[in-house]
């Protein structure tokens, strides 16, 4: 049988692992997927690197209009990123009837309900198992290993950067800034982090994992994203002490009123198999009615792990190639005539009307009747306590200091009902600073 021919727009770090694992597991993934896979063709703008990574026998070219125009190539894989021309190069190969596969998580979050429409009216398939948590298959888990289950709620660490910042604050006991320069010394943040420490690239991801699981549309513009820039060492070392670790978790879970859609920092149990994560690596915990709680692991970026991922959804494409695709797995795993009617029955929340409990350290005068008054602040909201750490002042601001921490746990609140309770908590005259809160997630 003819080998399947692929066209790469893009031979960076994804690229050429691409072409590496390709050449070098040739045979074991021509058995897997039934027939041959090749690179024809690769488009970059650095022709002379691209050569120097393929050799002779790929033509490359600085155009990435002419791969698509090629009529012997059969899929295109973008790696190029991005939302500008990686979209119209996508759906430029989508007209032409060529299947796509793309690693590009903030283009399908910001315009996958487009992108998709345009594959299914031209019977093509766009697969991206690359975009999210790179090396670890949980679109595929999501899409088709927990078909049966009613998804409950996915929580993930699915950002590495973020991961291995927060790791270092708390081996080390330092701020965020000292660790975010030694991450970007060290390669593990860009020059430009601020999509990773602001939260949007996990957010990209978990809006693709929320449309999966809870069968609605893509919808980026909904979700509520925090990053990790306003963490400081106290924190991590006070959560540490009360048997929990903060990790920028991904977000989504189904609710009797509609879905959450939130990235932000969140204290988790340190029992949690996901709390021990450490360093740059992902994971996600997918929690389904019939199976219960599973856990995915691995590497979620690099130039072999995201390789392996983009090569498996090559393999689908080539066992599918020719086939009757009516019947395939849709992109985000609910036929389309389904998509819309769930996505009117399952809103996406807005933050204020999500539930959940919290992490409050709020920086006070160190004198009589403080507590007093802010507990009963949270008790006119409605705000239970869970649990209240006060710390010495001589350990907060040295010896005779006269401001001290007040670390208090709450139980599960409405968000609304919290910002209401900090602002009036926030105007008394004893509270020094501005006080920090970060959500608690138990994924019981």
């Amino acid at each position: 049988m003819k080998p399947i021919q692929v066209g790469l727009l893009g031979i960076g770090t994804v690229g050429s692992g691409t072409f590496n694992v390709l050449q070098r597991n040739q045979e074991e993934i021509r058995r897997r997927a039934g027939r041959g896979i090749e690179i024809a063709m690769v488009a970059d703008l650095d022709t002379t690197r691209a050569k120097q990574v393929v050799g002779d026998a790929v033509q490359v070219v600085g155009d990435a209009r002419a791969i698509i125009a090629n009529p012997d190539i059969d899929v295109v894989v973008e790696l190029i990123g991005g939302y500008g021309i990686a979209k119209a190069l996508v759906l430029e190969a989508i007209a032409a009837g060529k299947h796509v596969v793309t690693a590009n998580k903030a283009l399908l979050a910001v315009h996958g309900s487009e992108i998709f429409k345009a594959a299914a009216e031209k019977g093509v398939i766009v697969a991206y198992e690359a975009a999210v948590a790179g090396g670890i298959p949980i679109i595929k888990a999501l899409r088709e290993g927990l078909t049966a289950n009613q998804i409950q709620w996915v929580a993930g660490i699915i950002n590495g950067t973020t991961n291995f910042i927060l790791s270092e604050m708390r081996d080390k006991g330092l701020d965020f800034d000292v660790v975010l320069k030694e991450a970007q010394r060290l390669g593990y943040a860009e020059a430009d982090p601020t999509f990773d420490i602001e939260g949007v690239d996990a957010a990209h991801k978990a809006t693709l994992m929320s449309a999966i699981a809870f069968g609605i549309p893509v919808q980026f513009d909904k979700a509520y994203v925090e990053g990790i820039t306003k963490l400081a060492g106290a924190d991590i070392k006070y959560a540490e002490q009360l048997g929990y670790r903060i990790k920028l978790l991904g977000i989504t879970k189904r609710t009797d009123k509609g879905i959450e859609l939130r990235v932000h920092p969140s204290l988790v149990p340190s029992k949690r198999l996901i709390a021990n994560v450490e360093g740059a690596m992902n994971a996600v915990v997918v929690n389904g009615d019939a199976v219960g709680t599973t856990l995915y692991y691995g590497k979620g970026a690099g130039s072999e792990p995201t390789a392996s991922a983009v090569i498996a959804d090559l393999v689908d494409i080539a066992r599918l190639h020719g086939a009757d695709l009516a019947h395939s797995v849709p992109p985000l795993a609910f036929q389309s005539s389904t998509l819309g009617a769930a996505g009117k029955e399952l809103p996406v929340l807005p933050m204020a009307e999500v539930v959940t409990s919290y992490y409050l350290r709020i920086r006070v005068a160190d004198e009589a009747g403080v507590l007093a008054k802010i507990t009963t602040l949270l008790a006119n909201a409605g705000i239970s306590i869970d649990a209240v750490l006060q710390r010495e002042a001589d350990e907060v601001g040295g010896e005779g200091s006269t401001q001290t921490d007040l670390i208090i746990l709450t139980h599960d609140t409405r968000e609304g009902d919290m910002d209401k309770a900090l602002a009036e908590i926030q105007g008394l005259p004893t509270v020094l600073a501005p006080i920090t809160r970060i959500r608690k997630e138990e994924l019981n």
